[in-house]
């Protein structure tokens, strides 16, 4: 059985009463910055990294972030790895990657076989 999108909504809503105030304040940030298309701490510069999305004041690309999480590490092993990061940083490289999926695979498809 397909849903609808009002049953969509309704499950929404549904799980929304189960989740805490920080939970859904990090939602509420979710949507915010996907209706916005504007994504704090990631800038994009055509004289760094190829132009592609980075975290700001590093030229650690959001696909490199994104690439190690696929391959299973945990957010506090990136940022070991990573000591400039911060935690906001990676919550802002996950936004970006859920509005941009497409564009972040292209760029990790193209990084890993070139």
């Amino acid at each position: 059985m397909m849903l609808t999108q009002q049953d969509t909504l309704y499950e929404i809503e549904e799980l929304l009463s189960t989740l805490t105030k920080p939970e859904k304040i990090q939602i509420l940030q979710w949507v915010v910055a996907d209706l916005s298309d504007t994504f704090m701490g990631i800038e994009t510069s055509p004289n760094v990294c190829g132009g592609e999305p980075c975290i700001v004041r590093t030229r650690i690309p959001v696909w490199l972030l994104v690439r190690a999480r696929q391959l299973g590490l945990s957010d506090s092993e990136i940022l070991r790895a990573y000591p400039t990061l911060y935690v906001e940083d990676l919550t802002n490289a996950w936004n970006y990657f859920r509005a941009h999926r497409s564009q972040i695979e292209q760029q990790i498809l193209e990084n890993e076989t070139a």
